[in-house]
Parts: C-alpha cells; sequence; structure tokens
C-alpha cells in the first residue's frame, strides 16, 4: 500500500437539508416554517424535508399523505432539480479551490482528499471550516462536515453536528470513537442489517469488534469482512475523482394504482426508453436487469436477471423485464415502477488490500 494511503485527511461535506434549503433560500416566506419537497398531502413520495418538518417526523421517501398527518402545517413544494444542480455546481466549484480529488456521492455530498490540497494546510479540520464558511458566504446554504482518516469514519462524523457543524475524529480516536457508536448509525449498516446484529447480541460498535472474522462471515457472507475491517478503523477505499456509477436506473411513481401487468406493462415501456436513454447519454451498456415494484403498502419487491452479454437497447431491457414482470402474480396494486441496469461494463475489479491505521499526524 502506498504511503499516502496509510495518511490520508478526508472531509465529507453534506448539505444541510439540502433541495429544502434552497427552496427556503429562494423564498423568504418558507423560512423557518416545515416543508417537503415533492409528494403532496395525496399522493407522492417526500424527496426531502426542512429541519422545522423533521421534528415532526416527516423525512425522505415517506408518502405525502403520511407527511402531512404527522404535520398538518406541512407545505409541500414541488421539486426543481435544475436549481438543484446549479447550486450543485457553485458548491463543487469551491471544493475544486482546495484539491481536485473531489467524490461527489450526490448534488449535496462529497469527499474530499485534502491530504496534499492547494492551500497547503496541514489542517484538514480548517480546511473544512473553511469550506463551510464559504459555502455559506457565496451560496448562502449551510454545510455540515465530517473529518478523519478515511471516508467510512468521515462520513459518519459529519452527522454529529448537523446543522451547520463540523467533528473531527482524529488518527488516534477512531478505534475509541467507533466502539462506543450504535450499531445502526455506521454507514452500510441497514435497517435490516441492524435487526439481524442486534439478534445476534450486536449493538454497539464495541459489541461488533468483538465478534470474530469467521463469525461476522458466516452471518453476513462477504460483507463480513467490510464490518470486521470498518470497526477496527480500516477502510481503504480512495477518493475517486471520477466516480463510475455501479448502476443506472429509471423510476416513475403514478398518480393512480396500476392495478393490472397489462397496465403496468404499458408504463414499463416508457420507463425502459427513458432507461436507454441514460445508458446511451453515459456512453455504458450492462448485464443486469433488475425490476422494481413498490406496492400501494409501500412493501416493496425487486426482480432481477444477469444476462450473458451487455445491453442497453430499450427492446432489450423490456423483453427482460416482460420477463421478471411475469414470474409470479402481483400481490397489491402498484404505485412505483423502475428498471436498474448493473454489471455495466464500466466495472473494474479491484484488489482488497488491509493495512494498519496510521496514528500520528495532525489533523
Amino acid at each position: 500500500m502506498d504511503e499516502p494511503l496509510l495518511n490520508r485527511k478526508i472531509i465529507h461535506i453534506d448539505m444541510d437539508a439540502f433541495f429544502a434549503s434552497v427552496e427556503q433560500f429562494d423564498n423568504p416566506e418558507l423560512r423557518g416554517k416545515p416543508i417537503a419537497v415533492g409528494g403532496s398531502e395525496n399522493r407522492g413520495v417526500v424527496a426531502a424535508a426542512s429541519y422545522e418538518a423533521r421534528k415532526f417526523g416527516v423525512r425522505s421517501a415517506i408518502s405525502g399523505l403520511q407527511a402531512k398527518r404527522n404535520c398538518p402545517e406541512l407545505i409541500f413544494v414541488p421539486p426543481r432539480f435544475e436549481r438543484y444542480k446549479e447550486i450543485s455546481k457553485k458548491i463543487q466549484a469551491i471544493f475544486k479551490d482546495y484539491t481536485e480529488l473531489i467524490e461527489p456521492l450526490s448534488l449535496d455530498e462529497a469527499y474530499l482528499d485534502v491530504t496534499q490540497n492547494k492551500k497547503g494546510n496541514p489542517s484538514a479540520s480548517l480546511l473544512a471550516e473553511e469550506i463551510r464558511t464559504r459555502i455559506f458566504n457565496e451560496v448562502g446554504l449551510t454545510a455540515s462536515a465530517g473529518i478523519s482518516i478515511n471516508k467510512f469514519v468521515a462520513k459518519i462524523a459529519s452527522d454529529y453536528n448537523k446543522p451547520n457543524g463540523q467533528k473531527t475524529v482524529n488518527p488516534d480516536e477512531v478505534e475509541s470513537f467507533l466502539e462506543v457508536l450504535a450499531i445502526r448509525k455506521f454507514y452500510g449498516v441497514g435497517k435490516v442489517t441492524t435487526e439481524k446484529m442486534y439478534q445476534l447480541g450486536i449493538f454497539t460498535g464495541l459489541d461488533l469488534k468483538s465478534k470474530s472474522l469467521e463469525f461476522l462471515e458466516k452471518h453476513f457472507g462477504k460483507s463480513g469482512a467490510f464490518y470486521y475491517n470498518v470497526v477496527r478503523g480500516i477502510h481503504n477505499s480512495p477518493v475517486k475523482s471520477n466516480r463510475i456509477s455501479k448502476s443506472v436506473a429509471a423510476e416513475h411513481t403514478f398518480e393512480t394504482n396500476l392495478s393490472s401487468e397489462i397496465f403496468m406493462l404499458e408504463k414499463l415501456q416508457g420507463i425502459a426508453a427513458s432507461l436507454e436513454r441514460r445508458l446511451k447519454k453515459n456512453n455504458v451498456s450492462g448485464k443486469t436487469v433488475t425490476l422494481k415494484i413498490k406496492y400501494s403498502d409501500f412493501t416493496q419487491q425487486t426482480r432481477s436477471k444477469t444476462l450473458p452479454y451487455f445491453i442497453a437497447d430499450k427492446g432489450l431491457i423490456l423483453e427482460t423485464v416482460q420477463e421478471l414482470l411475469y414470474q409470479e402474480r402481483m400481490k397489491d396494486s402498484v404505485r412505483l415502477l423502475g428498471i436498474s441496469m448493473s454489471n455495466l461494463n464500466t466495472e473494474t475489479t479491484e484488489k482488497k488490500v488491509v493495512v494498519a491505521v496510521q496514528l500520528k499526524f495532525k489533523f
């Protein structure tokens, strides 16, 4: 392993309630009020919620109907993705004043490797503070930051002092920081995995650390090695400035639930066409086609098929999707359909390397 990977200084910048904050910034009448971007009180799904709305349990991915029940005073605002992209580009431009090693995760968050930075500043914490100040002064929005030796810890740390705050986990604090952390706060440990870990007596990082590699691989398969390493502060994934997507997807939520496969197939034709455009725009193709179905009760199902060849044509995509659609009967009416393509021709094989954590350098 190269020496720079042993001494990395990583910042994770995460904008605070980004979509909602943009709407409140552009429309002063919305400031201080509970708002939801996307959805409505009758249909749709919330894409983002302001902090005022989050106090009432309004969050992304819940239905507009549930959001309104939680917060009767909630104001729904239609999303303006072009505006969010415009703001995101301004934020990215600020990042580039500090480093070229920038890995965007979405419009509102990114990793920055500032080990060697354009300011010549050895303190990643001071750089993060300066970046956040510039975002506020030049864009008008607040951001939070996590600073540490790798992406995994930096990502967790950025949630600690939200909104408009930051947390640094120094090299010699990493393991103790992770040991007391609730397992549900580990990045990459979702709801289902959390429940499984609870059943195995794993509630904190220390509980996870007490389990052997063999135990974790037995119960979590390939993910076992990941959990074994990260709780020890080992996560060597570099910040990739040209991050390659592992999948391309298109989906649609319907105003009226679909009650038969015939209606679903009709809608899937349009979704397949959208997916084809995205694949061709990015000049990629894939082997694995996945059909996503979300029912009216919000339960979700996916069905996949891997082909022996790469495809990007909507006709071939739809042919595979039709086969997946009729694999089993509908269990309820359908509110959302999606198609994704993975196992792309852009993917490369990376060697797994485990190294010890370097503990002595200034943060």
